[in-house]
């Protein structure tokens, strides 16, 4: 199998990313993986989209994702053009919003690039048309509401101090772009002389999401996989792990200070996997993760979720086996049937 993981940027990306972990992983199984920054992306005179790829060495199997990407990433890694023939899959896992200032060429690349890969047979994961309505958290919206905490979404100050009174002075705010527990504030009773300042605060960028709170929050929230529409579970252990906010943050996402610790995937997380799974089927959502609080879902990450890593070493299983064996899977019905199956139906399957 030939894949490319496109990424934000190749010099960035770190061995615990869930990327070069499936990239080493499947680098030693023998496939051939490329990895590709957003910015090395190019569309081609001969008709095709491609890119200025970098390969480790084919004939070396690395001990982890640390030496696998410290040779993806040094002086002797290969660099070469590919163009879409060359692929299978391509695996979009930049993630737009944290993208930095005079990058927002970038933000879309991806999307853009791949939606030219897919014309060419090339399995494009998660769907590049669908991803484009994710850009930002409005996608969110599009689920049930059964599962989502009461919401609203305005740059009215006026109105979030309603629904802040309506929510018994204690909501969360935050911006409607952005990721990693960027721009996120808990407000109470307490902070509401600061709320006009925290509004104007987020709203320079856009809108503002402003949130009921959710007191299991106190706990952290889940993160947990889902792999073709179904939890992702392997050797009878489910992919996910309780992120931890540290005492004096709020927020739960690990380069915001959060911990990984074991989770328990109890019946109303996978009840809130049966709810998003038609809309995740539609959209040919292959690979996401859920980030759960109590019976509800803060977040559905579908650009880059991470913590598969996290997840395999706390379980005691390698959670880059199932995802490979579907990816390869994708690729024999792809080879079988061409173009008589989109693309989003091959996300899925």
């Amino acid at each position: 199998m030939n894949i490319a993981f496109v990424v934000n940027d190749v010099n960035t990306e770190k061995a615990s990313y869930t990327t070069i972990f499936l990239a080493q992983r499947m680098h030693n199984q023998g496939h051939s993986v490329y990895l590709v920054g957003v910015g090395d992306l190019a569309y081609y005179p001969d008709g095709y989209m491609g890119a200025t790829a970098v390969q480790a060495d084919p004939k070396h199997k690395y001990k982890s994702p640390a030496t696998y990407i410290e040779a993806v990433q040094g002086e002797k890694a290969t660099r070469t053009r590919i163009t879409a023939p060359d692929l299978d899959v391509l695996m979009l896992r930049n993630d737009p919003s944290s993208e930095g200032e005079g990058r927002s060429w970038a933000q879309n690349a991806g999307i853009i690039f791949g939606q030219l890969a897919m014309r060419h047979g090339v399995i494009v994961l998660n769907d590049p048309t669908s991803l484009s309505d994710a850009v930002n958290k409005m996608y969110f919206q599009h689920f049930p509401e059964a599962v989502r905490p009461r919401t609203l979404i305005t740059r009215d100050k006026n109105e979030i101090k309603e629904f802040f009174s309506e929510q018994k002075n204690n909501i969360i705010l935050k911006p409607l772009q952005g990721s990693g527990g960027s721009g996120v504030f808990m407000v109470k009773k307490q902070d509401s002389t600061n709320l006009n300042q925290i509004v104007e605060a987020i709203s320079r960028d856009g809108y503002v999401i402003a949130q009921e709170y959710l007191p299991e929050a106190t706990e952290g929230d889940v993160r947990l996989f889902v792999m073709n529409g179904e939890a992702l579970q392997h050797k009878g252990k489910y992919c996910a792990i309780r992120r931890v906010n540290s005492k004096d943050d709020i927020r739960s996402n690990m380069h915001a200070g959060g911990s990984a610790v074991a989770a328990k995937v109890d019946q109303r997380m996978l009840d809130l996997v049966e709810l998003v799974r038609p809309k995740l089927i539609q959209d040919g959502m292959f690979l996401v993760g859920l980030d759960i609080v109590g019976n509800k879902l803060m977040e559905i990450n579908v650009f880059s979720p991470g913590a598969l890593p996290d997840a395999s070493e706390i379980e005691g299983v390698d959670f880059s086996e199932p995802v490979i064996a579907a990816l390869e899977r994708k690729v024999h019905y792809k080879k079988t049937y061409g173009t008589q199956v989109d693309n989003k139906t091959v996300a899925m399957i």
